[in-house]
């Protein structure tokens, strides 16, 4: 595989010795299979080559040892091509684990970690939640019991009473901005407790002693764009570069479709039915699958990002980043930047809140305005209950209006 990026008989048996020479073809593989540029995985070979022929000097045939990895490193005064060595041989670490011995962490063991890692488990089989609902409850167990390690060191969880309860759940409120958030923190902190009394290290279940805190869930509107707006937007991405085919895909998908971030980053090629116009939607927020109907326009811009734009890579996956590693979008972020981008590149102005579920709300509003059935506002959206999808009722004035009950008074 190295001959794809080097034609040098020279400079072929360079990389192939040293203490990782029998390992380089398979690295080069491993940077071709990510979709790196060949400038790009040539640097990156030549670092480890660099590090194989200094490691050979002093544990060849051996596994690398830490000290070695620590003595090469210290070799550069500046930051620069400390950090390019250090991030090519993560690579081979990764690749080749077998040719490294593992350095034993300086950092002592985190006392809570069985504990977390035990409410974890709790989580996902007792509850059942996602892992990224499971995320938030961890880090709210976690917070709870750094409160607890600083303001009570030697206290047990066995000897928790309500008072600490009371005390914990005061300090997280006092830094909570907003109801929803107090909301989270609470439901977190109750969790917790609940899984202590479960599992046997407190006695009380002292879930009950949490206090509720007011949250209005349907008390503000959405927010959400003019769908004039959203149509700006998308028309203003050009389709000279593969960025804005696959933008356009994404933003059209979005826009008519109202999926949310994490469901679209799911879509795999397999889920695009092109005979009856629909998409799959697979394991969604509500834990059930469900499909979504496809637009004309929207078809024709997911097929032109597959035939002329999308990397070609074996994935299965329908939406793939263009940096390397190109592969699937693993987290929320880069598509709430592409959403961002595009929509201030179309001049629309944000707020604060802006990514997809912005054009999720901005869908809903504008079917309601059209006068579409709340049901079938609920269905394509995939919300369980009709009430949540009743939120978007409330920016229809006109047709409140309409239904609205006289004054019983008259006109005064």
């Amino acid at each position: 595989m190295l001959e794809f990026y080097f034609s040098y008989r020279g400079v072929l048996k360079r990389l192939r010795s040293g203490a990782l020479g029998g390992e380089m073809d398979r690295i080069a593989k491993h940077f071709f299979t990510l979709g790196y540029k060949p400038a790009s995985a040539k640097i990156y070979l030549s670092r480890i080559a660099r590090f194989s022929q200094f490691a050979a000097t002093r544990c060849d045939p051996m596994p690398i040892p830490q000290d070695v990895i620590d003595s090469y490193l210290c070799r550069f005064t500046t930051d620069t091509p400390r950090i390019g060595a250090v991030s090519a041989l993560g690579h081979a670490r990764r690749l080749a684990p077998e040719r490294f011995i593992g350095s034993v962490p300086s950092v002592e063991d985190d006392p809570d970690a069985p504990l977390l890692a035990s409410f974890s488990d709790y989580l996902s089989r007792v509850r059942g939640l996602e892992p990224k609902t499971r995320e938030g409850v961890l880090l709210g167990g976690r917070r709870f019991l750094d409160w607890l390690r600083h303001h009570h060191p030697d206290q047990e969880l066995q000897a928790f009473t309500a008072e600490h309860v009371f005390a914990a759940v005061e300090h997280r409120l006092s830094l909570s901005a907003t109801s929803a958030t107090r909301t989270a923190e609470t439901s977190h902190i109750r969790t917790f407790l609940r899984f202590l009394y479960w599992a046997g290290h407190n006695d009380q279940d002292l879930a009950r002693v949490v206090p509720g805190t007011p949250h209005w869930r349907l008390a503000h509107l959405p927010p959400r764009l003019a769908w004039d707006d959203v149509r700006r937007a998308i028309d203003a991405i050009g389709a000279t570069t593969p960025v804005d085919i696959r933008d356009r895909a994404v933003l059209l998908l979005l826009a008519t479709t109202g999926i949310r971030n994490g469901e679209l980053r799911t879509i795999q090629l397999q889920d695009i039915d092109w005979r009856t116009g629909e998409v799959f939607v697979r394991r969604t927020k509500g834990k059930r699958d469900r499909v979504a109907p496809l637009l004309e326009e929207t078809g024709a811009a997911l097929a032109d990002y597959i035939l002329r734009a999308r990397p070609k890579v074996d994935s299965p996956y329908l939406f793939l980043s263009f940096t390397p590693p190109v592969g699937p979008f693993k987290y929320a972020s880069p598509v709430s930047r592409i959403v961002r981008k595009r929509l201030r590149h179309g001049g629309v102005e944000l707020g604060r809140v802006a990514g997809a579920h912005l054009l999720r709300h901005s869908l809903a509003t504008q079917l309601v305005r059209q006068r579409t059935p709340i049901n079938e506002v609920a269905d394509l959206l995939g919300h369980r209950s009709i009430n949540t999808t009743a939120l978007y009722v409330k920016v229809a004035v006109s047709q409140l209006a309409e239904v609205a009950l006289p004054f019983p008074g008259g006109v005064a």
